[in-house]
């Protein structure tokens, strides 16, 4: 399932209070959130009857609590909250490489869980920065390739 596309501005006032009042909150909150800070909505996509919602912070604590800016609306008739919530339990277990994933969205969330869910501008980007790790350490100094060919298909499914 697709990431929602979502995107909202985090009160920075709110968001700064939140992190330093926050238990196992950052050190120095504005080193996390700047003033024109904007948020893109992390869950998979889904409709407007449910809350979009960003992670800010990972709380330094024994505790699975971390730190969430959720919102609803658009405009003048957004609402929005932050809030410190309890991580989502849920895990993927491939018992063919023994691997286990957890699921990096807060308990009771809407929709699937996050490691169901593609973001594809986010591997877009992680592609191109794999291919440029690539090329320096081959020591090739050329940056991409003239042809594009090093540049994904952004239209393949």
């Amino acid at each position: 399932m697709l990431q929602c596309t979502a995107v909202t501005q985090i009160p920075y006032a709110e968001a700064l209070l939140a992190l330093a009042t926050m238990e196992g909150g950052p050190e120095h909150p504005p080193d996390v959130v700047e003033p024109e800070d904007f948020v893109l909505c992390e869950l998979a996509d889904h409709d407007e009857t449910a809350e979009h919602a960003a992670h800010l912070w990972t709380a330094d604590t024994s505790d699975d609590w971390d730190l969430w800016f959720l919102w609803s609306g658009t405009g003048a008739h957004r609402v929005h909250r932050l809030d410190t919530l309890r991580l989502c339990p849920a895990v993927l277990r491939e018992l063919a490489t023994r691997t286990v994933t957890t699921c990096a969205y807060f308990d009771h969330h809407s929709g699937p869980h996050s490691f169901s869910v593609t973001d594809p501008l986010g591997d877009l980007i992680a592609e191109h920065v794999h291919s440029e790790v690539r090329r320096l350490v081959s020591g090739d100094d050329t940056p991409g390739t003239p042809d594009g060919s090093d540049v994904p298909d952004t239209d393949a499914p």
